[in-house]
């Protein structure tokens, strides 16, 4: 899961991508793994949430979604938990998506895009792909 950088992001860590129009949203479980004798952690797991933009439609990288998500949920999620861990840099319990969190602009667009490329897709509608691949997990909202 490609992560780019913090550009753009609050320097607190903070989740928010001021200049995102849309974002993939995952819930990550992190297992930690002292390395250390006599060092643990309680509790060893815990939950957050992972963003990864989207890019925009038609640019490489822009068929994320149908590479990687079926029917709203992780399609391999053996795989996913493999490439978060390399994104986090930590060892990875399990991951599930939540989301296309995404402008009203930014899904205009992809429909568009979808709908000029419907070749790319076992689907005969936008909807049809929407629905293939995300589900009902698209989230418009003014900011992501």
């Amino acid at each position: 899961m490609a992560t780019g950088d913090d550009e753009g992001r609050g320097g607190d860590g903070s989740t928010a991508a001021t200049d995102a129009n849309a974002a993939y949203v995952f819930r990550v479980t992190v297992r930690l793994e002292p390395g250390v004798e006599g060092v643990w952690a309680t509790p060893d797991t815990f939950e957050t949430t992972v963003f990864r933009a989207a890019d925009p439609p038609g640019e490489p990288g822009w068929l994320y979604f149908r590479d990687n998500l079926w029917r709203g949920e992780c399609g391999d999620e053996s795989y996913m938990r493999e490439v978060t861990e390399d994104a986090l840099g930590t060892t990875v319990a399990s991951v599930s998506f939540s989301e296309l969190r995404t402008t009203q602009g930014y899904l205009d667009d992809l429909r568009e895009t979808i709908a000029d490329n419907l070749d790319l897709f076992n689907a005969s509608t936008v909807d049809e792909v929407l629905s293939k691949y995300l589900g009902s997990s698209i989230h418009v909202t003014s900011e992501v």
